[in-house]
C-alpha cells in the first residue's frame, strides 16, 4: 500500500492518472477518508494527475496522540508532494480540507496553482462546541457523535433514501480513530484564517452547499468569496458534503474552474479545429477522418471544418460527459431517427473502443421503450451484423 512517512508520521495516499498532466490534490472532511473522492475521480482522471491522501488521524494514515494545528496537517500536505516529486499543485480541499488549502495558499503559494474551497470556513467556531465534541468522542467513541455528525453532513432527503454514499460515509466516521478524530478538532477549533484571507493571491473558487447547516454562506463561505480577492464562488443545493450529495455539478464546478487553465498552460488552441480533428480521430478512428479529409473540396470543405470546429471540437471536447456516454447517447439518437448510416459508423467505432455488447442491449431496448420496436428491431439486425465481424 501507497505510505510514505512525513513529520514523523506514516501517511497514507494514492497517486493515479497520467505522470503528463498537472496534480490536483484532493482533501477530505473531517471524519471522512480519502475514498470520499470516488464519484469525482474516474472524471478528473482525464485531465489530471490525482493525489488523494488520509488526513493525519484519518483512514489508514496515523493516528498520533495530542493535539494537531492547521499548520502540522498543511506541512504534512507539502512533505507528501515534496515526497513524491511535485513541485505545483491545484489543490481541492472540502471542510477540514479546505481549511489545509487555505493554510497553504497563505504560506506556500509557490506551490499551489489554484484552491478549490468547499464548505469550509476561515474560522470554525465557537470553540466550545469543539471542546463538548472532542469530550463527547474521547468518553463514547465516535458512536456517541455519528448521528450528529451524518445530521450536519447530509440533507434529511439523503438520509431518509439510505443514499449509499452517505451509508459509506457513515461507515468510515464509526471507523476513524477517536485520538485521531479529536485531534483534528482541536485543529479546526483553534484556527482563524479571518485576518490572512487578503493574503491568499492563488486563484480561489468557493463552493458553498445552500443547504450546509455546518458552513453555510453566511458567516463562512460569503467571508472567503468577499476577503480572498478576485475569489469566484458556486453555489450548490447541497448540505456540508457537496461532492456527495451532487457529485456531477461538483465535478462540473470543479472543470469550470480549473480546465481553462490547465489547457492554458499546456498551450492549448483557442480554435476548436485541431481539438475536433484529434476527437473526430479518438471516436471514429483515423482511418475514416483520412477519407473524410480526402474527399474534401472547395464545395464541402466549410461543411467538413463546420462539424470538425463545432460538434467535435465544442462539443465533444466538453468534460461534462465521457466519450463513453456520448457514444451512447449518438446511438440512441440515431436509431430513434433513423439514420441508420450514421448508427453503423458510431457503432463500429464505439465498439472497437471502450463499448461493449451489454451497453448496445441497454440502449436499444431504451429505444424499443421510447421510440418504438421497429426502430430498436432495426438496431438489433446492424448490432448483430456488426458484431459477427467484430474478430474474437
Amino acid at each position: 500500500m501507497p505510505f510514505s512517512t512525513i513529520n514523523n508520521r506514516r501517511l497514507f495516499y494514492r497517486l493515479e492518472g497520467s505522470e503528463h498532466k498537472p496534480v490536483l490534490a484532493l482533501s477530505h472532511s473531517i471524519g471522512a477518508d480519502q475514498g470520499m473522492w470516488a464519484p469525482q475521480v474516474p472524471d478528473l482522471l482525464s485531465h489530471f494527475r490525482v493525489l488523494r491522501y488520509d488526513i493525519c488521524g484519518h483512514g489508514a494514515s496515523d493516528a498520533p496522540k495530542g493535539d494537531y494545528s492547521i499548520e502540522d496537517l498543511g506541512r504534512d500536505v507539502i512533505g507528501l508532494a515534496d515526497a513524491l516529486k511535485i513541485s505545483e499543485f491545484a489543490f481541492c480541499g472540502l471542510s477540514l480540507g479546505g481549511a489545509i488549502g487555505q493554510w497553504l495558499a497563505i504560506h506556500a503559494p509557490d506551490r499551489v496553482s489554484r484552491l478549490v474551497l468547499a464548505n469550509t470556513s476561515p474560522q470554525f467556531g465557537p470553540r466550545a462546541n469543539w471542546d463538548a465534541r472532542r469530550k463527547a468522542v474521547l468518553e463514547g467513541g465516535m458512536a456517541a457523535v455519528i448521528d450528529l455528525v451524518m445530521q450536519r453532513f447530509f440533507s434529511p432527503e439523503t438520509l431518509a433514501r439510505g443514499d449509499a454514499y452517505a451509508q459509506s460515509v457513515r461507515a468510515v466516521i464509526l471507523g476513524t480513530d477517536p485520538i485521531g478524530y479529536v485531534g483534528c478538532c482541536s485543529a479546526l477549533r483553534d484556527m482563524d484564517h479571518t485576518h490572512s484571507l487578503r493574503e491568499i493571491r492563488v486563484p480561489t473558487l468557493v463552493i458553498v452547499g445552500d443547504r450546509d447547516v455546518a458552513t453555510p454562506w453566511a458567516g463562512h463561505g460569503e467571508i472567503l468569496a468577499r476577503e480572498i480577492p478576485n475569489a469566484k464562488a458556486v453555489h450548490l443545493p447541497a448540505a456540508h458534503i457537496s461532492n456527495l450529495e451532487r457529485p456531477r455539478s461538483f465535478t462540473a464546478a470543479l472543470f469550470n474552474f480549473l480546465l481553462p487553465h490547465s489547457e492554458a498552460k499546456a498551450g492549448a488552441q483557442s480554435d476548436p479545429l485541431q481539438a475536433g480533428f484529434e476527437v473526430r480521430r479518438s471516436v471514429l478512428g483515423s482511418e475514416h477522418v483520412d477519407r473524410a479529409i480526402a474527399a474534401m473540396s472547395d464545395f464541402n470543405r466549410d461543411f467538413q471544418e463546420l462539424i470538425t470546429r463545432y460538434a467535435w471540437g465544442a462539443i465533444w471536447t466538453r468534460p461534462g460527459l465521457s466519450h463513453r456516454t456520448r457514444r451512447l447517447l449518438v446511438l440512441s439518437m440515431m436509431a430513434s431517427l433513423g439514420r441508420w448510416e450514421e448508427f453503423r459508423l458510431h457503432l463500429s467505432t464505439g465498439m472497437a473502443h471502450e463499448l461493449e455488447p451489454c451497453d448496445l442491449k441497454e440502449v436499444l431496448l431504451q429505444v424499443a421503450v421510447y421510440a418504438g420496436v421497429p426502430a430498436a428491431n432495426t438496431g438489433f439486425h446492424i448490432a448483430a451484423e456488426v458484431l459477427g465481424k467484430r474478430p474474437e
